[in-house]
């Protein structure tokens, strides 16, 4: 873990707060002082934090969480100010200058946006300041948000081309079991790979101020993991956790990269939204899958959504099962005309000669081959 220069910590909402819902300033400190001592160790450090709905729901005397979209909003609206002050405040006490950085799921999918995401974080950590990452929930909608930030995370991990992700949650790492209703979950120290028998043990678990849960987690090591980043997820109520981490101690359930997918594919894959889906057959998923090959509009069986070229589109077999996403040559409508169709016979449909439907070179597989 010495070896791990650029790290991105996450920090859930239950971390900084009281059982009551409000921001825990001894833990928030407590936080800092740990991120602290190791940016002025020499590690570099980005800090994802949820948190800004219950500041806010603080500062207006606000209970219980609110469930319509206008007044999150408005309460995000007064809690990310508050929140950025606060550990701007804190980390000056230690002589460490933090920078915000606010993001929405939507601003990802967009290429450029992307790239400017990855620009200035990396800029940041070249003039020595300490990025606060958060989702931008004053305009973010139900269909455009990270889940608790955690796939924020993954996806920041990727964009800065960080040595390790670290999720600091409420729990002690991926158990067997829910171990808040179950004696005999048992943690399980490390995962080589993230199986659907992982992602079934991840289940749907949450606190009471957070939207994120355990399969959050799982799915934002997934998509760390994909391009070379180790995770790990930790109790961050533990003391000194980050110091215990970073010092090689064994906590938590760690996650080793298992892949070194492009930043490009990648962004294919988990930034850019979805406008739709292929079904295709059983050859098509061979070929996809066993082969690495393009997706003809031979293998297609059926065409959902209303896509333009250059959107991206799910891959689908005919069970359900996601085998991919990629960039799709075709508009939903023209796509819907070819399928089926040998790519010599797509002159006589469209009056110009056919290619795939999407690319090798535009499309990632998910499904793992049978070998």
């Amino acid at each position: 873990m010495a070896e791990k220069k650029r790290v991105v910590v996450k920090v859930g909402t239950a971390i900084i707060t009281e059982e009551s819902g409000r921001i825990d300033r001894s833990r928030a400190g407590e936080l800092v002082r740990q991120l602290a001592e190791l940016k002025n160790g020499g590690a570099e450090i980005i800090l994802v934090s949820s948190g800004a709905i219950a500041a806010g729901m603080e500062k207006m005397n606000i209970d219980v969480r609110p469930e319509d979209i206008e007044t999150l909003q408005a309460v995000a609206s007064v809690g990310q100010g508050l929140l950025v002050q606060m550990y701007a405040d804190l980390f000056r006490e230690k002589c460490v200058t933090v920078g915000q950085v606010l993001l929405t799921q939507q601003d990802m999918s967009y290429r450029q946006h992307y790239l400017n995401a990855r620009s200035t974080l990396n800029r940041l950590l070249k003039m020595g300041v300490l990025p606060v990452v958060n989702e931008n929930d004053t305009v973010a909608t139900d269909e455009i948000t990270f889940g608790d930030n955690d796939m924020l995370a993954g996806l920041v991990s990727t964009l800065v081309e960080a040595d390790l992700m670290v999720l600091l949650t409420d729990i002690g790492g991926l158990y067997t079991a829910d171990p808040r209703i179950s004696d005999d979950a048992k943690l399980i120290d490390r995962v080589e790979k993230i199986t659907r028998d992982i992602e079934d043990i991840g289940g749907e678990t949450g606190s009471r101020v957070s939207t994120g849960g355990m399969s959050s987690k799982i799915q934002a090591v997934k998509i760390a993991a994909s391009t070379g980043v180790n995770s790990l997820i930790a109790n961050g109520r533990e003391p000194g956790i980050l110091t215990k981490i970073m010092s090689g101690e064994r906590t938590g359930t760690y996650f080793p990269a298992s892949g070194r997918l492009g930043l490009r594919k990648h962004w294919i894959g988990y930034a850019k939204r979805s406008s739709g889906r292929l079904v295709i057959d059983e050859g098509a998923v061979n070929a996809l899958v066993e082969c690495g090959r393009s997706l003809l509009p031979a293998g297609v069986k059926a065409v959902e959504g209303n896509f333009h070229v250059g959107d991206s589109v799910d891959i689908v077999a005919e069970c359900g099962e996601l085998i991919g996403r990629g960039v799709s040559s075709y508009s939903s409508v023209e796509a819907d005309r070819i399928k089926g169709l040998r790519s010599d016979r797509i002159c006589d449909v469209l009056g110009e000669a056919g290619e795939e439907i999407i690319h090798r070179d535009v499309l990632i597989v998910f499904k793992e081959k049978l070998g």
